[in-house]
């Protein structure tokens, strides 16, 4: 059974999108006349890998326990010109707010950032042609057909980040999920002891007919932006909040300086990110119903209050909440949307694409690679004459032959070409 306690936030996963099917290489055949001509019909095409946004997921949890996803592949083509059948496509559904990237490159090639999005992530291979297509005025009966593409898996990295207005921010155990809990709907786990909050939560806050959306994300400690404590692992769900709104203990009745605290988180978020740090912040001077908070609020307005917007409150009780709730509505009224994370919209899987080639000499051969062999490899059959010739006619039109010769080819030079190897002959 999984954990649900265990919040993931950043996963690796492998998918691939389905082969294509071979196409068929047949004759009709009646009694009596046992060559009527090809009939072979294409394969299918291979099934394709769409990832989905999904609001109603929280998290990354389920890839914890199932991290690859294959589509399906196309069937061979039938008898009598019938296609095979496609392959089944796979969707993959992640959480609003997912990453998605590609794990060997680092490239952004989705922002899954409104719900029910979708986006095509690998093509499936096209299904080969049966021979009745290959068919010519001059070559009546080719006796060969077209293998299905092969398709490659690849890795994505998927990385959740909240989609939030605000970020609440501060030390562990400053009431930064108390406050959660009086201004919106949430209910999140609530102790009186350091990193109670062990996953970011969110909450919608109304302001008379309008509403904005709070994260409350896990107590920051200090070295949080170099991998201390629980911090460091959420610092990526504030990075697209509008304002951050800071919730400092300003009773200091667990021996700390509220003022040390507050320049220790923002010296946290600047080492992470500069752009973090330049986020417009609101202060919430919390537990100020202690005994010693008095002195500690007018000593810490004295240093701040001309740079920051500072609200008292006494987050157990709700007192002053409503006023902050207004600071923070007029605000983010002035700052622009949440922005998506730019990405490759055009970006996806495939192997179409340009018919390309390298030749390298391997003792006395001559070695030919690249897409146009992968190519050749699936369409020729070295049985067949037909098949050869079109083989040849290929290398000739694509410029193989002539960069050969560039390259001092002779007359008996071994040439090697995928699976096929033969004398070069000008």
């Amino acid at each position: 059974m999984p954990d649900k306690n265990i919040f993931t936030d950043k996963v690796k996963i492998t998918i691939k999108s389905g082969d294509g099917g071979d196409g068929m290489n047949s004759f009709k055949a009646f009694k009596g006349k046992p060559a009527c001509g090809p009939d072979g019909g294409d394969g299918g095409n291979g099934g394709a890998v769409y990832i989905v946004a999904d609001g109603n997921m929280g998290d990354l949890l389920s890839f914890r326990y199932t991290s690859k996803f294959c589509a399906g592949n196309g069937e061979r083509g039938g008898t009598n010109k019938c296609f095979g059948r496609g392959g089944d496509d796979v969707i993959i559904k992640v959480p609003v707010g997912t990453v998605v990237k590609d794990a060997d490159t680092g490239t952004v090639i989705a922002d899954m950032f409104s719900d029910s999005q979708k986006k095509l992530i690998a093509e499936g291979g096209r299904g080969g042609k049966g021979n009745v297509r290959f068919t010519t005025s001059r070559r009546h009966a080719p006796n060969f057909a077209q293998k299905g593409e092969k398709t490659e898996p690849h890795m994505l990295i998927l990385e959740l980040k909240v989609i939030a207005d605000v970020g609440i921010i501060g030390f562990p155990n400053v009431g930064k999920s108390t406050l959660l809990s009086k201004i919106s709907a949430a209910r999140p786990k609530i102790a009186n002891y350091h990193f109670t909050t062990l996953s970011p939560n969110l909450g919608v806050v109304k302001y008379y007919d309008n509403s904005f959306v709070a994260a409350d994300i896990p107590g920051l400690i200090e070295g949080a932006s170099q991998g201390s404590g629980l911090g460091h692992d959420f610092l990526r769900h504030i990075e697209r909040t509008r304002m951050l709104l800071h919730v400092v203990d300003i009773s200091g009745c667990e021996g700390r300086d509220p003022v040390e605290d507050f320049k220790l988180i923002n010296a946290e978020l600047s080492s992470y990110s500069k752009v973090l740090a330049s986020l417009p912040q609101v202060i919430a001077l919390n537990k100020c119903d202690i005994a010693g908070a008095e002195e500690n609020i007018k000593a810490f307005k004295k240093k701040y209050a001309k740079k920051y917007h500072i609200f008292t409150i006494t987050a157990v009780n709700g007192e002053g909440a409503d006023k902050l709730i207004e600071g923070v509505f007029n605000i983010l009224n002035e700052l622009p949307p949440v922005k998506r994370i730019e990405s490759d919209e055009t970006f996806t899987y495939t192997k179409s694409g340009n018919l390309d080639f390298e030749i390298y000499l391997d003792g006395d051969a001559y070695v030919v690679v690249g897409s146009l062999v992968d190519m050749l490899c699936r369409n020729v059959s070295l049985n067949d004459p037909d098949s050869m010739a079109y083989f040849q006619k290929i290398l000739r039109e694509k410029g193989v032959i002539s960069k050969l010769r560039q390259l001092g080819i002779k007359d008996n030079d071994t040439v090697v070409v995928g699976d096929v190897e033969f004398d070069f002959v000008n």
